[in-house]
Protein backbone atom coordinates (compact mmCIF):
# COMPACT_ATOMS: atom_id res chain seq x y z
CA UNK A 1 0.00 0.00 0.00
CA UNK A 2 1.48 3.60 -1.13
CA UNK A 3 2.20 6.12 1.97
CA UNK A 4 -0.24 9.28 1.31
CA UNK A 5 2.14 12.68 2.43
CA UNK A 6 0.28 15.22 4.12
CA UNK A 7 1.18 18.22 4.39
CA UNK A 8 -0.26 20.43 7.99
CA UNK A 9 -2.84 22.14 9.13
CA UNK A 10 -5.59 19.51 8.07
CA UNK A 11 -8.46 20.57 6.00
CA UNK A 12 -12.08 18.38 5.97
CA UNK A 13 -11.24 18.44 2.26
CA UNK A 14 -7.46 16.37 3.28
CA UNK A 15 -9.38 14.31 6.40
CA UNK A 16 -12.34 13.18 3.94
CA UNK A 17 -9.21 11.75 1.48
CA UNK A 18 -8.39 9.29 4.78
CA UNK A 19 -9.18 5.90 5.33
CA UNK A 20 -8.69 3.49 8.37
CA UNK A 21 -5.88 1.89 7.33
CA UNK A 22 -3.86 4.45 5.00
CA UNK A 23 -0.32 4.99 5.45
CA UNK A 24 0.78 8.45 5.93
CA UNK A 25 3.52 10.72 6.04
CA UNK A 26 2.85 13.60 7.70
CA UNK A 27 4.87 17.26 7.62
CA UNK A 28 4.47 20.31 8.64
CA UNK A 29 3.82 21.42 12.52
CA UNK A 30 1.94 19.60 15.48
CA UNK A 31 1.54 20.02 18.94
CA UNK A 32 2.91 17.71 21.78
CA UNK A 33 0.26 17.69 24.61
CA UNK A 34 0.10 14.76 27.40
CA UNK A 35 -2.83 14.39 30.17
CA UNK A 36 -2.20 17.36 32.05
CA UNK A 37 -1.88 19.61 29.62
CA UNK A 38 -5.20 18.43 28.34
CA UNK A 39 -6.92 18.56 31.89
CA UNK A 40 -5.78 22.60 31.68
CA UNK A 41 -7.05 23.35 28.66
CA UNK A 42 -10.24 22.06 29.34
CA UNK A 43 -10.01 24.12 32.27
CA UNK A 44 -9.58 26.89 30.65
CA UNK A 45 -12.88 26.25 28.19
CA UNK A 46 -15.06 25.69 30.68
CA UNK A 47 -13.92 28.82 32.47
CA UNK A 48 -14.27 30.50 29.14
CA UNK A 49 -10.78 31.52 28.81
CA UNK A 50 -8.78 31.86 25.49
CA UNK A 51 -6.61 29.28 25.03
CA UNK A 52 -2.77 29.54 25.08
CA UNK A 53 -3.08 27.62 21.31
CA UNK A 54 -5.22 27.74 18.73
CA UNK A 55 -6.81 24.21 17.50
CA UNK A 56 -8.69 24.86 14.16
CA UNK A 57 -6.94 22.63 11.80
CA UNK A 58 -4.33 21.09 14.40
CA UNK A 59 -3.27 17.83 14.79
CA UNK A 60 -2.09 17.12 18.38
CA UNK A 61 0.79 14.43 19.39
CA UNK A 62 0.17 12.56 22.95
CA UNK A 63 3.70 12.42 23.25
CA UNK A 64 6.18 13.86 26.56
CA UNK A 65 9.60 13.68 25.03
CA UNK A 66 12.33 12.89 27.03
CA UNK A 67 15.64 15.71 27.29
CA UNK A 68 17.76 16.24 23.96
CA UNK A 69 20.82 14.73 24.27
CA UNK A 70 23.25 16.93 23.62
CA UNK A 71 23.49 17.56 19.46
CA UNK A 72 19.72 16.92 19.30
CA UNK A 73 16.57 18.79 19.02
CA UNK A 74 14.58 16.25 21.09
CA UNK A 75 14.92 13.30 23.01
CA UNK A 76 12.83 10.00 22.44
CA UNK A 77 9.30 10.95 21.05
CA UNK A 78 6.88 7.51 21.09
CA UNK A 79 3.54 8.05 21.20
CA UNK A 80 1.76 7.54 25.00
CA UNK A 81 -1.71 5.83 25.07
CA UNK A 82 -4.36 7.80 23.73
CA UNK A 83 -7.42 6.84 26.44
CA UNK A 84 -5.26 8.70 28.94
CA UNK A 85 -6.73 11.87 27.02
CA UNK A 86 -10.48 10.19 26.02
CA UNK A 87 -12.25 12.53 28.63
CA UNK A 88 -10.88 15.26 26.99
CA UNK A 89 -10.67 14.87 23.27
CA UNK A 90 -14.68 15.45 22.33
CA UNK A 91 -14.15 19.08 23.50
CA UNK A 92 -11.13 19.87 21.64
CA UNK A 93 -12.56 18.49 18.60
CA UNK A 94 -15.52 21.11 18.95
CA UNK A 95 -12.79 23.31 18.92
CA UNK A 96 -11.86 22.86 15.70
CA UNK A 97 -8.82 20.04 16.46
CA UNK A 98 -8.55 17.83 13.30
CA UNK A 99 -6.16 15.24 14.56
CA UNK A 100 -4.75 13.36 16.55
CA UNK A 101 -1.87 10.59 16.85
CA UNK A 102 -1.12 8.26 19.17
CA UNK A 103 -1.33 4.70 20.36
CA UNK A 104 -3.95 2.12 21.45
CA UNK A 105 -7.67 2.18 21.35
CA UNK A 106 -10.58 5.57 21.40
CA UNK A 107 -13.71 5.28 23.58
CA UNK A 108 -17.07 5.22 21.32
CA UNK A 109 -17.17 9.15 23.10
CA UNK A 110 -14.26 10.32 20.67
CA UNK A 111 -15.11 7.45 17.87
CA UNK A 112 -18.47 9.84 17.60
CA UNK A 113 -16.78 13.03 18.12
CA UNK A 114 -14.26 11.96 15.23
CA UNK A 115 -16.44 11.39 12.96
CA UNK A 116 -19.36 14.84 13.96
CA UNK A 117 -16.17 17.37 13.27
CA UNK A 118 -14.67 15.76 10.57
CA UNK A 119 -11.44 15.13 12.05
CA UNK A 120 -8.79 11.47 11.93
CA UNK A 121 -7.21 9.38 14.68
CA UNK A 122 -3.65 8.49 13.61
CA UNK A 123 -1.42 5.90 15.42
CA UNK A 124 2.49 5.93 15.86
CA UNK A 125 4.40 2.66 16.61
CA UNK A 126 4.77 2.09 19.96
CA UNK A 127 8.42 1.68 21.25
CA UNK A 128 9.91 3.68 18.36
CA UNK A 129 10.84 7.08 20.09
CA UNK A 130 14.35 7.19 19.39
CA UNK A 131 13.32 6.30 15.84
CA UNK A 132 10.02 8.92 15.81
CA UNK A 133 12.27 11.81 17.13
CA UNK A 134 14.74 11.51 14.04
CA UNK A 135 11.24 12.74 12.31
CA UNK A 136 11.19 15.87 14.76
CA UNK A 137 13.10 19.09 13.13
CA UNK A 138 12.53 21.95 15.86
CA UNK A 139 10.59 21.81 19.35
CA UNK A 140 9.27 25.17 20.77
CA UNK A 141 7.22 25.00 24.19
CA UNK A 142 4.31 27.54 23.72
CA UNK A 143 2.55 26.63 26.97
CA UNK A 144 2.87 25.03 31.14
CA UNK A 145 6.57 24.77 30.84
CA UNK A 146 6.45 24.11 34.45
CA UNK A 147 4.87 20.06 33.04
CA UNK A 148 8.27 19.70 32.30
CA UNK A 149 7.98 16.71 29.77
CA UNK A 150 4.09 16.97 30.09
CA UNK A 151 4.53 21.16 28.96
CA UNK A 152 2.82 21.71 25.56
CA UNK A 153 5.07 22.04 22.54
CA UNK A 154 4.89 23.06 18.86
CA UNK A 155 7.08 20.26 17.31
CA UNK A 156 8.14 20.80 13.26
CA UNK A 157 7.59 17.45 11.90
CA UNK A 158 8.79 15.67 8.59
CA UNK A 159 7.65 12.66 6.64
CA UNK A 160 6.62 11.48 10.54
CA UNK A 161 4.92 8.06 9.93
CA UNK A 162 1.37 7.49 10.93
CA UNK A 163 -1.37 4.98 10.50
CA UNK A 164 -5.21 6.03 10.06
CA UNK A 165 -6.71 4.09 12.86
CA UNK A 166 -10.29 6.06 13.39
CA UNK A 167 -11.54 8.28 10.01
CA UNK A 168 -14.50 10.12 9.72
CA UNK A 169 -16.30 8.54 8.11
CA UNK A 170 -16.97 6.15 11.51
CA UNK A 171 -14.33 3.07 10.35
CA UNK A 172 -12.00 1.86 12.76
CA UNK A 173 -8.72 -0.08 11.65
CA UNK A 174 -7.78 -1.70 14.83
CA UNK A 175 -11.45 -3.49 14.35
CA UNK A 176 -11.56 -4.01 10.78
CA UNK A 177 -7.85 -5.66 10.89
CA UNK A 178 -9.03 -8.13 13.42
CA UNK A 179 -11.60 -8.98 11.59
CA UNK A 180 -9.22 -10.64 9.13
CA UNK A 181 -8.32 -12.80 12.06
CA UNK A 182 -12.20 -14.29 13.25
Amino acid sequence: MAQKKITLPLTDAKVQDLKAGDRVLLSGDVYAARDAAHKRLLERMENDEELPIQLEGEVVYYVGPTPAKPGQIIGSAGPTTSGRVDKYTPALLSRGLKGMIGKGYRNEEVKTAIQKYKAVYFAAIGGSGALLSKKILSETIVAYEDLGPEAVRRLTINDFPVTVINDCYGNDWYEQAAEVYR
